[in-house]
């Protein structure tokens, strides 16, 4: 018989989300009567904004033209998006060179990818709770993973114990499922105890876009962090490509590990592993990225703010403890009770779904996830049924 991987026999049965509607999926089936509003899984309602269309119609006609058509991109992504790419940091005040820059089918990718150029069985410092991906793909590696408490007691922002020896350290700001959101110090208290420790830190910047207040957008505006971080980022929730994939990681030519620069060893890795994201999408992240582009997204963006606005606002009236919403679209309310409880208690009795807190880690039982990426409409709908159910009990 062939030997396996072991490692994914320690994986919880079902990926959180799968488990979630596939509950889901029971209830609407045993109730078919009833009209169930999800502010669960984050994925987008708003369409493309136009300047994407617009790029995408214009790229198909480009592949149906046999002077204009392309076959195989570079896997590293096309120089006019790294381009790009490099530019929108630029308005950060970040300068990267484009080589440091690697266009992706998504974040999701990258983060569970990347470990294809670490040893295996390095320590991993992961946030509790945070995106299960990141312990997902460390289990599947066969990595010992140690946890960086996020509760109430550190405003959900976890910082460094030097008592622990990580090799990689992962950071999401904002965060999913918290909200929460690093500021400078705090970011640049990281960078010192992984340029002490000879970490690197894996930093999830996906919800950049959603950050109001004067917090970094990139962890490359903390001093020191090229030489100790690898970005990832994604135009899935800041421009509706949840469907259509893209995204990119930055690795920076100054970052290394016992001498060895991670960004030839990322590209070689890609080369090898991946075909490159298609040339129509690119043409789409790059119109995106244009001036006109970033004032269409961040119309998206501003909706759903309001949405969640109305969701904090609704919490608040129910008398609910809650956090996130202001830089993220992602509410964290305190359910109090067995957050798979709670789960079954709001789909049943408002016909509203939510995520467990359980599900992002131990730290998240008795918490509760709720998303702002519904449309207007069902929103406002999920609210009134939420406070009248809380009226009830």
């Amino acid at each position: 018989m062939s030997a396996i991987n072991t490692n994914f026999l320690s994986l919880e049965r079902n990926y959180l989300f799968a488990e979630v509607a596939r509950q889901v999926r029971e209830y609407k089936l045993a109730n078919p009567d009833k009209s169930v509003i999800s502010l669960g899984i984050g994925d987008v309602t708003m369409p493309l904004p136009r300047c994407a269309v617009e790029a995408i119609g214009a790229a198909a006609a480009e592949m149906g033209a046999a002077d204009t058509f392309r076959g195989y991109g570079p896997e590293q992504g096309y120089d006019f998006l790294r381009d790009g790419i490099a530019d929108y940091y630029r308005l950060r005040g970040v300068e990267l060179e484009s080589r440091e820059i690697f266009v992706s089918d998504g974040a999701k990718s990258d983060l569970g990818n990347i470990l294809d150029i670490f040893d295996r069985g390095i320590v991993s410092l992961i946030p509790d709770p945070v995106y299960p991906v990141y312990l997902d793909t460390n289990i599947m590696a066969g990595n010992k993973v140690v946890y960086a408490k996020a509760d109430e007691s550190n405003d959900f922002l976890p910082m460094p114990d030097y008592k622990i020896d990580a090799d990689v350290v992962y950071l999401c700001s904002p965060n999913n499922p918290t909200g929460a959101a690093y500021n400078a110090a705090q970011l640049g208290m990281w960078v010192d105890y992984a340029l002490a420790k000879g970490a690197v830190i894996l930093y999830d910047a996906a919800y950049e876009r959603f950050i109001k207040d004067d917090l970094p957008h990139s962890i490359y505006e903390i001093e020191g962090a090229k030489e100790c971080a690898i970005e990832f980022c994604s135009f899935s929730k800041t421009a509706g490509f949840t469907g259509t994939r893209c995204g990119w990681t930055v690795v920076p030519d100054a970052l290394a590990v016992g001498g060895v620069k991670l960004n030839g060893l990322w590209l070689r890795r890609q080369c090898t592993k991946f075909n490159g994201v298609p040339y129509i999408v690119q043409r789409a992240a790059q119109a995106v990225l244009s001036d006109k582009g970033l004032k269409e997204i961040d119309v998206n963006i501003d909706y759903y703010r309001r949405n969640a606005q109305i969701i904090s606002g609704a919490l608040c009236d129910a008398g609910v403890e809650h956090c996130g919403g202001k830089n993220s679209p992602y509410i964290w309310l305190k359910c109090g009770c067995d957050s798979w409880d709670y789960f079954r208690t709001l789909l049943c009795g408002a016909q509203v779904v939510g995520t467990p807190g359980s599900g992002f880690g131990k730290c998240g039982e008795g918490y509760f996830r709720l998303t702002a990426f519904s449309s207007y409409e069902n929103t406002l709908e999920a609210c009134k049924r939420i406070k009248s159910l809380y009226r009830k009990i």
